[in-house]
């Protein structure tokens, strides 16, 4: 989908005059309904107010952009106007907007967040913004936004590669969220090869599918193929080409050198029906921990959706049901909390079922990244015992499904039957490897799965309750925590985690350690990762507003950008800056969200949605105190930031 796709001719007018913001909102709204967006324009309207009271959508030089994501929305779409001599919108640069785009989003999916980014990147051209000024008619206006648009952001290959020629490289991308390292390297990868003048394809494996996908004919033409990957890509189609693997990192900063090396044609041969190894489709010989956590990020990555959907499900039973006056303290006085009444339990138990599925889905893709697709029934079914609590008592004693209370190993568990089942299988491979290969289609959709399936859930049986014990002293220890001055420790180290990196291992360990402690009630803890993971965008965004002589016009630029990416918890935001001066920058970010995390355990603040940035604040406990938390560590993260770095010429 592209912006395009979203604006429609009637949502669209050009020189209104316009003399408050109050006007502003009035007159994006009426263009919503007219372009039959809204089945509820003035529940809009208060859902855009409320975003506007937690601060402004302007972000300077003209621009504003008001967002809101509710379910008055009725189809996702765009407005925009053109305002001669602009209106104050109060703008952190105390300029006019002229320039206005209001985006109103439906609350399921996260449509918004990509359109929102990707029309940021490009207003912040000022060429682009120029020629919407001038733009006459609404026709002009959407042939300037398409023909960006699709020059940043090709669908589909450069003219100037022919079909017929096919690629000299094809290369796939893929990061454990697949959501911003993805697409950074697949354009540090396209960037690199136009420079060089060198034919390549760029498959990208992000959170919304596939994109550009490679056909059996490109990869049969092709000279070799460079995966830049952290998790786990279909292989068998690669059967027989050179393969260049690496980390989705090499590609966004090692471009040229990827391009050069699958060029040399001194790359091993990857065959499929000798497994995983590898030796024979990696640029450097990988440790053992970072398998590990390559496996590892592939069950993450496919848990995420179940996490953060099921996650939103169950906070809006609970707002539902605050609302409507039914909240007791905690949700402890009568156990109901969520579904007291018929509003709320709809979501609730939706979302129940959504978050009930993660951690099979965790551990059978862990097992799939480990032995391919005969590894996912056990991996989902090793999971499945884990989070239920199954085990060979409590089979013979109830004599159905039933588990026991003590013996679910959650989390844990499911990390441990993922790897389990992914060994199993590749045992299974080597056991089964006499057979003739006439039998070769059916051992991965039979013989593998159920002799998979059967041990895996055999030793699970057998070892969830030493694993539920140990998950049960870990919650156990964490609630202690939220009750004590060492739940600060906690939350310091985590926030100042979701900073150091921001998308990279350490992040997404905090943040997988913050979604396995919803599911165990403690919704504080993710309070604070999600706070840290907010800051580090929002402190370089305060930095390059506060004072622009320290930073290269292209990061002054971009600068504004990242109040947004910050607001809306995409921490990748503030890579590019993190790259450029690693030591001034994730210093700074790291104490910032360290503090924002400290504050947010001190006003007791807690979290039950796992995603969402400023979307979540209304499931928060104690809202107030968690903007406080999320302003003060923005600024001493912007401060630290402008007393390390030093003046820069000006470009």
């Amino acid at each position: 989908m592209r912006i395009t796709d979203l604006l429609k001719k009637d949502a669209i007018a050009l020189g209104v005059s316009l003399s408050t913001k109050d006007e502003a909102i009035g007159k994006l709204i009426a263009l919503h309904e007219a372009a039959g967006n809204l089945n509820d324009p003035a529940a809009y309207r208060d859902a855009i107010l409320a975003r506007e009271a937690q601060g402004s959508t302007a972000i300077g030089e003209g621009i504003a952009v008001p967002h809101a994501k509710s379910d008055s929305v009725k189809i996702p779409g765009l407005a925009a106007v053109t305002v001669p001599g602009g209106v104050d919108y109060d703008a952190p640069d105390g300029k006019p907007s002229d320039i206005l785009f209001m985006i109103a989003a439906t609350l399921d999916g996260d449509l918004h967040l990509e359109i929102l980014s990707r029309l940021m990147t490009m207003l912040m051209d000022f060429d682009f913004t120029n020629k919407l000024r001038n733009a006459h008619t609404p026709e002009d206006f959407l042939a300037v936004i398409d023909a960006a648009e699709a020059e940043k952001y090709p669908e589909e290959p450069k003219a100037e590669v022919k079909p017929d020629a096919g690629y000299r490289i094809l290369a796939v991308t893929a990061c454990p969220t697949g959501i911003a390292h993805t697409y950074m390297a697949a354009e540090a990868l396209q960037k690199a090869a136009d420079e060089m003048g060198v034919a390549i394809k760029v498959e990208t494996a992000g959170s919304g599918g596939t994109k550009n996908a490679l056909t059996k004919t490109e990869i049969a033409a092709a000279d070799a193929i460079i995966l830049a990957i952290d998790r786990g890509v279909e292989m068998a189609r690669f059967d027989g080409k050179k393969v260049l693997k690496t980390a989705v990192s090499n590609g966004i900063h090692k471009p040229k050198e990827l391009l050069e090396k699958a060029l040399s044609g001194d790359l091993p041969v990857y065959h499929a029906a000798e497994g995983d190894k590898q030796e024979a489709s990696s640029d450097e010989k990988e440790s053992f921990g970072r398998r590990i956590y390559k496996h590892m990020m592939n069950g993450v990555s496919h848990m995420l959706p179940f996490v953060v959907g099921g996650g939103v499900l169950i906070a809006l039973g609970f707002l539902i049901d605050t609302i409507l006056g039914n909240a007791t303290v905690g949700g402890e006085a009568n156990g109901a909390f969520g579904f007291t009444s018929f509003a709320a339990s709809i979501p609730f138990w939706l979302g129940k079922v959504a978050f009930g599925m993660m951690l099979p889905i965790l551990s059978g893709f862990i097992a799939h990244s480990i032995a391919d697709r005969p590894g996912l029934l056990p991996g989902v079914l090793g999971g499945l015992i884990a989070a239920n609590g199954y085990t060979f008592k409590s089979m013979f004693e109830a004599k159905n499904l039933v588990g026991d209370g003590n013996a679910v190993s959650g989390f844990l568990g499911a990390l441990f039957a993922g790897f389990l089942a992914g060994i199993v299988v590749n045992l299974l491979k080597k056991v089964f490897a006499w057979m003739p290969k006439a039998m070769d289609g059916i051992k991965p959709v039979f013989l593998y799965p159920l002799f998979g399936a059967f041990i895996t859930g055999s030793l699970m049986c057998l070892i969830n309750p030493a694993i539920g014990a140990l998950n049960n002293a870990l919650n156990n220890g964490l609630t202690t925590l939220g009750n004590s001055t060492s739940g600060i420790v906690l939350c310091i180290v985590l926030a100042g985690m979701m900073a150091i990196d921001m998308g990279g291992p350490f992040n997404k360990v905090a943040y997988v350690f913050g979604t396995a402690a919803i599911a165990s009630g403690n919704t504080w803890i993710m309070a604070a990762v999600m706070i840290g993971g907010m800051v580090p965008p929002i402190a370089i965004a305060l930095a390059t507003t506060i004072n622009k002589n320290k930073w290269t016009t292209e990061e002054r630029k971009s600068g504004p950008v990242n109040y947004l990416m910050g607001l809306c918890f995409i921490t990748e935001g503030a890579i590019p800056y993190a790259a450029s001066d690693p030591l001034r920058v994730i210093p700074s970010c790291v104490i910032g969200s360290a503090v924002a995390g400290a504050i947010s355990f001190l006003f007791g603040c807690a979290c039950p949605a796992p995603h969402g940035g400023v979307f979540t604040f209304a499931v928060v406990d104690n809202p107030l105190g968690y903007i406080v938390a999320l302003l003060a560590g923005s600024v001493v993260g912007a401060l630290m930031l402008l007393l390390l770095k030093k003046d820069r010429t000006k470009a």
